[in-house]
């Protein structure tokens, strides 16, 4: 096995690792939106937030119109924390909280640390690595900086400013692709290519751009189902018209195994 492969194969093994922990997409239980109030939550049908696991009464949520949101559960109200790279969070047993916000409306997204899907999933399908998909593509930045509309599965669409994109060449074609989101620091892509709703994912896949002086490096071999491929409660952006390819990229993951 090259250095390379290796690598791809520790990226898909901390990849799955990320996607089974606890804190991972497939353990996903509730998605309610809420408003800014004192809402009482659990399993229980008189709560103003109704859950489908956990206890009949799990505790108080304050939530402030700015997002702050502070949990009760019976033990005097405690702040959710911040997490880099996801929304704040609060543990109550077995459960994992979290507010989200697009657009405006907030949510509560709960996580059961209990999950079946967890111990059951069979694991993620992905192509043979294929070295010729590591592209260097050039990284240019935009004359001046522009809003773009994204959609969102749900039919949200937001608003992305955008600074940077970046541009290679595919038999002879040029291709321009737009990060409209950011990782971790990293310039974000979704994307989709003719493989798509047959091999790999239909509404998208997503791409982290790793940077190399004034280069970008778009490996494909790294191109990774949305959380959206997983449970029906994330909310995931859909390809804006640049990142829509006419071509197939063999590379990546695949869709995810039934069962």
């Amino acid at each position: 096995m090259t250095d390379y492969q290796s690598q791809i194969e520790a990226w898909r093994a901390g990849r799955l690792a990320a996607l089974t922990a606890e804190d991972g997409w497939l353990n996903l239980t509730d998605r309610v939106e809420i408003a800014a109030g004192r809402l009482t939550v659990g399993a229980g049908t008189g709560n103003d937030v109704v859950l489908s696991v956990g206890p009949e009464s799990l505790g108080v949520l304050e939530l402030d119109a700015d997002g702050t949101a502070r949990f009760d559960a019976g033990q005097g109200l405690q702040a959710l924390k911040p997490v880099p790279d996801n929304p704040p969070r609060i543990k109550v047993g077995a459960l994992l909280l979290e507010v989200t916000q697009l657009e405006g409306q907030y949510a509560l997204r709960v996580r059961d640390a209990d999950a079946p899907s967890r111990r059951e999933f069979p694991g993620i399908d992905s192509y043979p690595i294929d070295p010729a998909w590591r592209i260097e593509a050039d990284w240019e930045k935009l004359e001046v900086p522009k809003s773009l509309g994204i959609g969102m599965v749900t039919g949200v669409e937001t608003s992305v400013q955008l600074t940077h994109a970046a541009r290679f060449t595919h038999e002879g074609e040029q291709v321009e692709l737009l990060p409209t989101h950011w990782k971790s620091g990293k310039p974000m892509f979704v994307i989709r290519d003719r493989t798509a709703g047959r091999e790999t994912y239909g509404a998208s896949r997503f791409l982290i751009g790793e940077m190399a002086g004034d280069k970008i490096v778009l490996d494909f071999n790294k191109a990774f189902n949305p959380p959206c491929a997983f449970t029906e409660f994330a909310v995931c952006p859909l390809p804006p018209r640049q990142n829509i390819m006419a071509f197939e990229i063999r590379a990546g993951e695949k869709k995810p195994i039934e069962g």
